[in-house]
C-alpha cells in the first residue's frame, strides 16, 4: 500500500509544478519586478521541493515501522521456540493421580514391585502370574497420563482371561524414581523385558499411544516377543510435534522423537494395530502407516466411530487374543 500511496502523491503534484513554471514564465514576459519575480519563485520552488519529499519521508517511516514489526515479530518467535524447547517433555509426559492400590480396584492377585533399574532409579511395578506356564504374559507399556493404577479395568480384562500382568510405572510417575525421557523409558523397558523373559513367560509387548513406541523399540531389540501390540500408535512423536506446531522448526528442537516409523520395520514378531476412526489426539493415519511399514505376519484392525481411549471397550482385547492364538 505505501508503494501505490506514494505514486498516487506524485501524480497529483506534477501538474502544479508545470503550472507554476509556466506562469514564471508569463511573468517574466510582461516585465513583473525581477525581485518579486525572485521572491515568488524562491517560495514556490521550496514549497515544490517540500511537496515532492512528502512521499520519501512517508516512505522511510513506513519502512521504519515495518522493520520495528518484523523485530517484534522475530523476538516473539524466538520467546516460543525457547519456551517449546525448554518445556517440551512437560507436553509429552504428563503424570497425574496418586497410584493406587491394586486390591482398591478389585485386581487382588496383583503385587506392587519396586524394581531397581541399572541406574539405581526405582520404579514401581504391577505384576500378576499367567495361570499356566504357558500362558503369555502382556508386558504394558501406558500412555502419557495418568499412571499405571488408572489403567485397571483393562489390567481385568487381561487377568480374567488368565493371561499375566507386567505393567511398569514411568520414570517419574506416580510410583517411581527419576525423570522421563525417551532414552530413559527405553532402556528402563528392555530391562523390563530381560527380567520377565528370564521367568520362562511367554511375552506379548502392549504399547499404548506413548507407549507404542517404547513397545516398538523393545519388540525391534528383542526378537523373543511373542507378538506387539500397538494401540493407538504414532508414527512418530516429532510427526505428530511437526502438525501441531508447523511453525516451528520441531525436528531441530525435539529431542524424545520416538520414531516408531523407522524401528517397526525391523519388528521380527507377528504386529497387532488397533485404530480408532474418531482419535482425536492421533488421527487414525498413523496407524494406517505403520501397518503399511511393518513386516508380515500383521493385521490391522480399524474401530469404526471409536476414539482415541475408547479402544478396550469397543473390541481391543478380543482381537489380542485371537492374534496370540494365530501367531502360535
Amino acid at each position: 500500500m505505501g508503494g501505490i500511496e506514494t505514486d498516487g502523491y506524485r501524480e497529483a503534484l506534477w501538474p502544479e509544478v508545470v503550472l507554476n513554471l509556466i506562469s514564471r514564465e508569463m511573468q517574466s514576459a510582461i516585465g513583473k519586478p525581477a525581485k518579486q519575480e525572485k521572491s515568488m519563485t524562491d517560495a514556490e520552488t521550496k514549497q515544490a521541493g517540500t511537496a515532492l519529499n512528502q512521499p520519501q519521508g512517508l516512505w522511510k517511516k513506513t519502512a521504519r515501522r515495518f522493520a520495528g514489526l518484523a523485530l517484534i515479530l522475530v523476538i516473539a518467535y524466538g520467546m516460543a521456540a525457547g519456551y517449546m524447547y525448554l518445556n517440551q517433555r512437560s507436553f509429552i509426559f504428563v503424570p497425574s493421580g496418586e497410584l493406587a492400590e491394586p486390591s482398591e480396584k478389585g485386581l487382588e492377585n496383583v503385587a506392587v514391585e519396586k524394581v531397581q533399574m541399572a541406574d539405581g532409579t526405582n520404579v514401581t511395578v504391577w505384576t500378576s502370574a499367567p495361570v499356566t506356564p504357558d500362558t503369555p504374559t502382556v508386558l504394558y507399556f501406558h500412555g502419557n497420563s495418568g499412571n499405571v493404577s488408572t489403567r485397571w479395568k483393562r489390567f481385568k480384562q487381561i487377568l480374567d482371561s488368565g493371561y499375566g500382568l507386567y505393567a511398569p510405572s514411568y520414570r517419574g510417575y506416580a510410583g517411581s524414581e527419576g525423570s522421563p525421557s525417551e532414552a530413559a523409558l527405553v532402556s528402563d523397558a528392555l530391562e523390563h523385558f530381560d527380567r520377565l523373559i528370564a521367568s520362562g513367560t511367554p511375552i506379548i509387548v502392549h504399547g499404548e499411544s506413548l507407549g507404542s513406541g517404547v513397545a516398538s523399540a523393545v519388540a525391534t531389540e528383542r526378537p523373543q516377543a511373542g507378538l506387539l501390540v500397538l494401540e493407538a500408535p504414532y508414527t512418530a512423536l516429532v510427526d505428530m510435534a511437526s502438525a501441531q506446531y508447523p511453525w516451528l522448526p520441531v525436528n531441530f528442537l525435539m529431542e524424545d522423537k520416538m520414531l516408531t516409523r523407522e524401528r517397526l520395520p525391523g519388528v521380527k514378531a507377528p504386529v497387532l494395530i488397533v485404530h480408532g476412526t474418531e482419535d482425536r489426539i492421533i488421527p487414525v493415519e498413523h496407524g494406517q502407516r505403520l501397518f503399511e511399514l511393518a513386516s508380515d505376519p500383521k493385521q490391522l484392525l480399524i474401530v469404526d466411530g471409536v476414539g482415541h481411549s475408547k479402544l478396550w471397550a469397543n473390541g481391543l482385547w478380543p482381537a489380542v487374543k485371537e492374534a496370540w492364538t494365530q501367531a502360535q
